[in-house]
């Protein structure tokens, strides 16, 4: 089955999330559980929860996909920083262990000029602290574009954090599109290899989902800016190929193309298509 799903709203509840995705042709669905600038997140409605979870009960409605706040940096230089970062991530994560089958993904963050080697440390230091052996949410490391201080520019970067984390069996990597070509990985030219280099470093079984994007920059740019299906610099001929490759076709793809909900039904409609 091709779980395909792109970023939506929950501003009317997570019942209204499935039932959006649904309206779109969308089996999966991403979202922000508070704004992506941080802040408070509205408290959990047990009704809309139950329905949410009789929604992915009885229709093609799978897993959902949580994106962390865009502010957040566990590997600030900033201890208050930090601690921010840190506590909204807690509080997502108990959130999220009230919801049917998520996942929760965020950016890694920026070591800002204290050298990745630090960054890494904080950034799995925290998330040995933020890890529950009785937490029901898988936490995904996003690959990155590299721009300024990112950490997770490269396959190697995600792999010194996973390995430093103790409870990392609940630890898995979402890859993005426009962000490892406009790292340095040629997804156009040779997907094979970088899924082979991604097997041979981390391992596929790390895997757990793919947000599909174009790139308005392209490969070593290290811009990351997403662009709609096809208009950009991968094409829709490499896109065609990632969500039908043996070893990709069954994860749950995201897309977080410039886009309002009818053009990510656009999207979805033109990919259904492509899909073989």
């Amino acid at each position: 089955m091709f779980t395909i799903g792109a970023h939506l709203s929950i501003s009317k509840g997570f019942e209204n999330l499935g039932l959006e995705a649904l309206s779109i042709d969308a089996n999966t669905a991403q979202f922000f559980p508070r704004s992506p600038r941080g802040g408070k997140a509205k408290p959990l409605n047990q009704a809309d929860v139950d329905g949410l979870q009789e929604l992915m009960d009885n229709t093609t409605m799978d897993v959902i996909l949580a994106h962390a706040p865009y502010i957040i940096n566990l590997a600030s230089k900033s201890e208050k920083t930090r601690n921010n970062a840190y506590e909204i991530f807690e509080d997502d994560l108990k959130r999220l262990d009230n919801l049917p089958n998520n996942m929760y993904n965020f950016h890694p963050g920026s070591h800002v000029q204290q050298g990745v080697e630090k960054g890494i440390e904080l950034i799995s230091d925290s998330l040995n602290k933020l890890i529950r052996e009785d937490m029901k949410t898988t936490i995904l490391l996003e690959t990155m574009a590299g721009k300024g201080t990112e950490i997770g520019r490269t396959f190697e970067e995600l792999e010194s954090i996973i390995e430093k984390i103790d409870m990392n069996e609940k630890v898995g990597v979402c890859i993005d599109t426009c962000h490892i070509y406009d790292g340095g990985y040629d997804i156009v030219n040779d997907l094979d290899g970088v899924i082979d280099e991604f097997d041979s470093i981390i391992g596929l079984d790390r895997l757990k989902a793919i947000h599909l994007n174009d790139s308005k920059y392209g490969l070593n740019s290290h811009k990351d800016r997403h662009e709609k299906i096809g208009m950009g610099k991968i094409g829709i001929d490499a896109i065609t190929e990632i969500i039908n490759h043996k070893k990709l076709r069954d994860l749950p793809f995201y897309l977080e193309t410039p886009n309002d909900v009818e053009g990510y039904k656009e999207e979805i409609d033109l990919l259904r298509g492509l899909y073989k």
